[in-house]
């Protein structure tokens, strides 16, 4: 099971929908996130992309000398950018990183946004481009000179002088949700994310997208991208998964749910559909809430609950599939850290930890007591 955590480059906060206690995005914010995620053992982190983030590729980029094992989920767009010069980027990414790069290819589902970016395709033609992007891309990577002329994108001598270090190419992250976007996800990519739906909704997409590789002879991973409210009990979480969206009033969920609606996205309207603007049908299903998506466009929903309730919703997940986990908390730093101490014990990834010693206690260290040398941990003492 693979664990990643999310960098907030569009802002952060203790509540949704409001500038109360906003936290902006700086360097040195992102920074300690990422040293965060780096430490506690996660596999990596994605980094959001958009008109509403810093630049993902300049931000990961940055953060490349101040983490050492920690990977980066870093998005290519296509039909903004041109299969050749996201080859580059991302081979000398890869290299600069000492083979640390993961691609999400993300055709986006916003119109209005698309259009300020200079695109002017439907949905299905954007995913026109996407496949057509990325059998150009796929093919420079693993090493060829190209010659490409499709409805969209031509290309002629295309090839890569420096290649990236994870043969063929740095592995491709992909969601959508829509019939034509699973076609690309079984031509292409290498894990197939879903925003987190119920167990029941997430099956079915995986059945279809799992038959779709077969059929052309290759298989897919799938993974999971949702946000996480754990606490050591589950009247707990259920208290902060309510004190997030305790400062959210109705007309600015209102305004959320008309601009997710213009969105063209199959996703983002199966988020919608979860809980139709309403705070009265928020839980969905066991330890499963909608509530960040009443004003959160994409991952709209989050697993609340104890740590072993979060730990069993995980592995209903993983029993369909699901074999990486994409996770967020407000506010991310501190979430960070709770879910790690709180969860990484019962997945057994405490054990990628460096500098702790998990053969007596789990979790911090705690309060050591001078007389004696003894450690308390949970109302035990343990001999340092």
């Amino acid at each position: 099971m693979n664990v990643f955590w999310f960098i907030p480059t569009g802002g952060d906060g203790r509540y949704l929908g409001t500038s109360y206690l906003g936290r902006a995005s700086n360097f040195d914010y992102l920074k300690q996130i990422a040293q965060a995620v780096d430490a506690l053992g996660y596999e990596g982190a994605l980094l959001p992309t958009g008109a509403n983030c810093e630049d993902a590729w300049i931000v990961a980029s940055s953060l490349i000398p101040l983490t050492r094992r920690m990977k980066f989920l870093v998005a290519v767009r296509p039909g903004l950018i041109s299969p050749t010069l996201a080859a580059r980027m991302a081979a000398t990414f890869d290299r600069v990183s000492g083979g640390r790069l993961l691609i999400n290819v993300v055709t986006g589902g916003n119109p209005q946004e698309l259009a300020g970016d200079g695109l002017h395709l439907d949905h299905d033609e954007r995913y026109e481009v996407t496949d057509e992007f990325l059998t150009v891309w796929r093919s420079i990577m693993s090493g060829n000179t190209v010659d490409f002329e499709g409805k969209h994108i031509k290309v002629k001598g295309g090839r890569l002088l420096f290649p990236p270090v994870q043969a063929p190419y740095p592995p491709l992250y992909f969601g959508g949700s829509s019939p034509v976007a699973q076609q690309v996800a079984a031509k292409h990519v290498d894990m197939y994310l879903s925003w987190g739906e119920p167990p029941e909704q997430l099956a079915e997409k995986i059945s279809a997208v799992r038959q779709q590789a077969w059929e052309q002879g290759r298989s897919v991973r799938f993974g999971i991208r949702m946000h996480v409210i754990v606490r050591e009990t589950e009247e707990e979480a259920w208290e902060a998964a309510e004190r997030l969206i305790s400062k959210l009033d109705d007309d600015t969920v209102a305004r959320a749910q008309e601009v997710f609606a213009q969105m063209d996205s199959h996703g983002q309207h199966r988020m919608a559909a979860l809980h139709n603007g309403r705070r009265d049908n928020l839980r969905i299903g066991p330890n499963l809430w909608a509530g960040v998506g009443l004003v959160r466009g994409g991952a709209g929903t989050a697993l609340v609950g104890s740590p072993e309730q979060v730990v069993e919703r995980m592995r209903e997940y993983e029993a369909l599939g699901v074999d990486t986990f994409i996770f967020s908390g407000y506010p991310h730093l501190e979430e960070a850290h709770r879910f790690a101490e709180l969860v990484f014990p019962l997945l057994g990834l405490h054990k990628r930890l460096e500098g702790y010693n998990y053969t007596n206690y789990y979790g911090p260290i705690g309060e050591i007591v001078a007389e004696g040398g003894l450690i308390r941990n949970g109302g035990r003492e343990v001999k340092r």
